[in-house]
Parts: structure tokens; sequence; C-alpha cells
């Protein structure tokens, strides 16, 4: 494409389109490297040696004193790539880059070493990758091989098909779908929608084949501006789901807000007295499990794309180096995990199907 016309190009486009190359070219870079993040890919944060004078240095000293948590529950945002476009979203497609098959197995298998007992697959959209194959093929790994206790799958679900169920159903743990609202209109303000397929009704559909090959079945909300005066008791009641993750619209600097960002987040924000107010209106759901902002930002275990831990602590991702290159406890150590608030908030529950005892 001529210069001219690139500069042309709106700035979100052009992001866009810079973003990709980035991602292709980490490919590339990853595919001359094997085994190893020692090149120095575009987008990638190094923590550099530490100077004694800097605060930030002092903290990071700190946190390499102090003894490494444990990664029980790790959460693999394994792509950013994602068929939907929801405005507040706070993992953006900046860029195109997945870990070969082989790679993720392995950096998976460390975090089995180290203590992790639950995965989490989410994205992007998971199920993108090699229309569900890549995510598939991981979760029979984690579930066969490494045997952990529990399994997991965040999906907006409009690419699930049946046959993903036969295949990998039996590995799978709990799959949660992301629905913000049951007003189709208010799922297309969010920008949780694509064409004419109806995300409410593919929602049910979901729910009944999680019933048919025993997998337990979750719905995570997100309380923003255009869904916090809905009331969705009924709704959720009539699906049942084991839980309700019920999370407060969060901004993250660079991925939902500031000048670097791909989505414009503000808009969507609520206030904690918005938020507490919609809790109240769902209290009778008991499968409700509420999370604001300041449980959420840093009680999760956040893997990117290279198998990096993400610091939110300053609101922002600052991704430490990948447990590919450094091991698992030297680059959690830069994870800004609060094992205290993991715990607190609920984090560890009953999480293997075989032991909640439903009926399916």
């Amino acid at each position: 494409m001529p210069l001219g016309a690139l500069l042309r190009l709106p700035l979100a486009l052009a992001r866009a389109a810079l973003a990709t190359l980035r991602g292709r070219l980490d490919a590339l870079c990853w595919s001359l490297t094997p085994l190893s993040l020692s090149l120095s890919l575009p987008g990638w944060k190094r923590v550099s040696a530490p100077s004694p004078a800097a605060p930030e240095s002092r903290r990071q000293e700190q946190e390499w004193d102090e003894p490494s948590p444990t990664p029980t529950s790790v959460n693999y945002h394994f792509t950013r790539q994602c068929n939907y476009k929801c405005g507040f979203c706070f993992h953006t497609a900046k860029t195109s880059f997945v870990l070969p098959l082989e790679e993720a197995k392995r950096g998976l298998e460390m975090l089995k070493e180290a203590g992790m007992e639950k995965i989490n697959f989410s994205g992007g959209e998971p199920f993108l990758q090699d229309r569900g194959e890549f995510v598939g093929q991981l979760v029979q790994f984690c579930k066969q091989d490494l045997k952990l206790p529990s399994v997991s799958i965040v999906s907006n679900g409009s690419l699930i098909r049946e046959r993903w169920f036969k295949k990998y159903g039996d590995y799978l743990d709990i799959l949660a779908i992301s629905c913000d609202s049951f007003d189709e209109n208010v799922n297309v303000l969010i920008g949780r929608g694509q064409g004419k397929k109806n995300h409410v009704e593919n929602l049910h559909k979901l729910r009944q084949w999680c019933r048919e090959y025993a997998v337990a079945f979750k719905i995570n909300s997100v309380i923003n501006r255009f869904n916090v005066e809905e009331d969705m008791n009924e709704q959720i009641k009539a699906l049942n789901p084991v839980r309700w993750k019920v999370f407060q619209c969060l901004l993250i600097e660079g991925e939902n807000t500031g000048e670097d960002a791909l989505r414009e987040a503000e808009k969507f924000v609520i206030s904690d007295e918005d938020f507490e107010q919609f809790l109240d209106r769902h209290k009778d759901v008991s499968c409700l499990v509420p999370e604001s902002n300041q449980k959420m930002r840093d009680s999760y275990l956040i893997l990117d794309e290279y198998m990096r831990f993400l610091n939110c602590r300053n609101g922002r991702k600052e991704p430490s180096k990948s447990i590919l290159d450094v091991g698992v406890e030297a680059a959690i150590k830069f994870s800004g995990f609060d094992e205290n608030m993991f715990l607190k908030r609920g984090g560890k529950y009953v999480w293997s199907k075989a032991d909640m005892k439903l009926d399916w």
C-alpha cells in the first residue's frame, strides 16, 4: 500500500494494520529462534536490570526477594484475535501471534510442575484458531497428559459446534460463555454480535450441548453503562449456570483506554454505586459471583500470547519475561499477583466437574 494512502487511513485502522504486521513479524522471529524468545520481538517489554535509585526498581527488587506465589489458577490468553468488537474489551487484538502448539504445551507442563491446578483458556476468541482444534488439543493435553483437576474455556460461543463437544467435551470441565445482555439490541450496541446471528439464542443452544456432553456451564457478564439497568434474574435462573461471574467494566491503559489503545471504553464505565445496585437487584441468584474492579485487578494470573505474566497493578498490562525463557518462578515474581486477594474473592472453588455432582 502506498505511504500516502496509508497516511489517509483512519488512525484506528492504521493501528490495526500495524498490529497485524507486528504479529506476523513476531511469528517470523519465533520460527527463527527455536525454544527461545531471546530475540527482541516487537512489543516485547523486557525487565531491565534495576537501578537502585529508581523507586520502581526498588519495588522490583523487593518483589524478587519475596517468595514466588504458586500459579494455582492461570488464565492463558493464547490469542488476541476475535470475531467480535466489544467496546470495553481489555485484551484487544494488538498482535496476531499464537505460539506453536508444542511450545504452548511445554509452557503448560512447566506451569503444572510449578503447582498449577486449573487452566483457563481465553482470548481474544479461543475458537478462532484452527476452528477450535488448537484449543481442543490444549484442553485434551491438560486433562489427559497433565491430569489437571480443572480445565476451562472462556468464549463468546459464536464459533463452537457440536462436533467439538463430541471430540473434546470429555476433557473440558467448564465452558464459560460471555453474555452481557439478554436484549439483542444491547448486544449490538456493545459490539457482541456477528451479522444475523442471535447471541442469546446461541447461548441456549450451548447450554443444551453442555448438558448433553457433561460440561459445566458458566456465564460471564461485564456490567457497563448499556446493561446496568437490566434485570437478568429470570433468564439466568432459567439457564441455571454453575456460576454467573459478574464483572464491573474495567479500564486498562493501552488496551481499552489511552492513546495506544484499540478501544475507547470510557463510555461503558459505571460507578461503584451503579455496580452495587446491579448486584443488589440480583442478590437472589444463588450462582452469582460478583467481581469489582478492585477484586479483579491483582487477583488473576494472566499469561499473554508469549506466555508472559501481565502485571495490572499500575492500570496497564506490564509483561514479565516469558516463562519459556526464564521459568515460572522467575517470571511470576513480576506478575503483580495478589494471592491473598485471589483467595479472598473465592478464586479457588469446586472447579472439577468430577466433584460438582451435577445433574447433567
